[in-house]
């Protein structure tokens, strides 16, 4: 056997030992995620939220909104969360040096007036410049902080120091709630039993498109432009499915940054949010879960799969592309910073399976993938490919993710059906056929340069900037 066949072997067969894995995980996955979500929604017709809703015992909230350069969309969103279906809340918007109008056109809209305002600081931040509550009573819930800018990170500290409430809700500002948003995400911190529930996570989707009115969505539609279309999908897929499955196994390493609730008590125990990664919303429950195990205290991280909150997603491919890169380096800075849990057994479900999955299937799996696409143009130069085999294995690679996709489409269809026309349902489809080719290559090749990136010692985000939901509005 000479050494170019032994090399094409082992580079064959290990891709493919790589890709059998990891498609018996995504089978798991699904399947399991399936006990779960039917679970929950039969537990969810019994409850009566307007109880909740009405009660002052209900769990106390501080929602923390950190913004910067946000003028596009501040105003509609911050009506989002104070029209949100709750009794014991707080909003927080932490204007973290916006170089935009941002805080001008909350103090123009809102009547707000600089006030003097005295609390804790158990967790160093950047200084403040200014806190601002509403003339208006109506506003009585808003209370807007000006500061230095710090980065995402430190501006959530700031709302954690600053917040009054048991727990925290930090969101995105460009976000929109649903109503209920609030019943249902706190629902978990009642229903704990023994095992302490330290955050929840909800159900993340995508507004492009969506009728937009007074800081509500009136009119669910499907992304009429292709990237956000894909990213529709995608986060099906990722919410609806891979989520569940980890709830269920208390095994999530990750709540969105876009909406969570945590217990602020274990966060300020664990020093908040860290300044040195741009994961921060990973890092921060990797690092709480480890806590509570090392104090070998019993908790949950709790799930919740309804529709709760939508975001606007990147419509172009250079904000995409500064997205997965940031996410990339933000998932490589936490599994550096805690692989002392990596098959770790003092660690349980997080150690033997959560890290290990991150670590081969959402870290290396874009590496061996390029790895990959280079080796196929090197053996197919060289002569060395044996073209059967490679289309034979193409073509059960592009059938099953566009099967896997179709199988959450339905879930979607079966459990809470955002979409209800049937062209859309059908755009859906042709999107999980075409989704293979077009997305995921673009997005593996994001992966890679924020791998890139990270040897760099690149540390920015990047910037992010958006149309607005007004925008869409008057487009509509």
């Amino acid at each position: 056997m000479s050494f170019w066949t032994l090399l094409y072997d082992l580079f064959t067969y290990g891709i493919l030992a790589f890709s059998v894995a990891i498609l018996c995980f995504y089978i798991f996955i699904a399947i399991y995620s399936i006990g779960e979500t039917r679970n929950y929604i039969r537990k969810s017709t019994f409850a009566d939220y307007r109880i909740l809703a009405a009660s002052e015992h209900a769990p106390s909230l501080s929602i923390l909104a950190p913004a910067y350069n946000e003028a596009a969309t501040i105003v509609e969103n911050v009506r989002s969360l104070l029209n949100i279906y709750y009794n014991n809340f707080e909003v927080i918007i932490i204007n973290d040096g916006s170089k935009d109008d941002s805080l001008q056109k909350l103090i123009d809209v809102y009547d707000l007036e600089k006030v003097l305002y005295f609390t804790e600081q158990p967790i160093a931040t950047k200084p403040i410049r200014g806190i601002y509550k509403s003339r208006n009573p109506v506003y009585k819930k808003l209370l807007v902080v000006d500061k230095v800018n710090g980065g995402k990170a430190d501006a959530l500290n700031v709302g954690i120091n600053m917040a009054k409430n048991k727990y925290v809700v930090c969101i995105d500002v460009d976000c929109i709630l649903e109503q209920d948003a609030m019943l249902k995400l706190t629902k978990p911190f009642l229903e704990n039993g023994e095992a302490r529930v330290i955050a929840t996570g909800g159900v993340v989707r995508i507004a492009n498109s969506c009728e937009v009115e007074d800081g509500k969505i009136v009119k669910v539609n499907l992304p009429k432009q292709f990237l956000p279309r894909m990213q529709t999908l995608e986060y099906i897929r990722a919410f609806l499915l891979g989520r569940m499955a980890w709830s269920r196994m208390n095994g999530l390493l990750l709540i969105s940054g876009a909406f969570g609730a945590f217990d602020r008590e274990i966060v300020i125990k664990v020093g908040g949010y860290d300044h040195s990664t741009v994961g921060e919303d990973m890092e921060l429950v990797v690092r709480m879960r480890r806590y509570m195990e090392e104090q070998k205290l019993p908790y949950q991280v709790a799930y919740i799969p309804d529709p709760l909150c939508w975001t606007e997603a990147p419509a172009s491919f250079k904000i995409l592309g500064r997205q997965r890169n940031r996410w990339t380096r933000g998932t490589i800075e936490t599994l550096r910073m805690h692989r002392k849990m990596f098959f770790n057994p003092t660690y349980g479900v997080l150690g033997l399976v959560s890290y290990p999955y991150w670590f081969f299937f959402e870290f290396m799996a874009p590496l061996i993938e390029f790895i990959g696409f280079l080796g196929f143009c090197v053996l197919a130069c060289l002569g060395l490919m044996d073209w059967n085999f490679f289309f034979a294995l193409l073509l059960f690679i592009y059938t099953f993710a566009a099967v896997f996709s179709a199988f959450a489409i339905l879930m979607e269809v079966m459990t809470y059906n955002q979409y209800k026309k049937k062209r859309e349902i059908v755009s859906l489809m042709l999107t999980a056929l075409i989704e293979p080719v077009l997305f995921h290559p673009f997005v593996v090749w994001a992966a890679v340069k924020g791998n890139i990136d990270l040897l760099r010692k690149k540390k920015s985000w990047g910037e992010m900037s958006r149309q607005g939901f007004a925008a869409k509005k008057a487009a509509a």
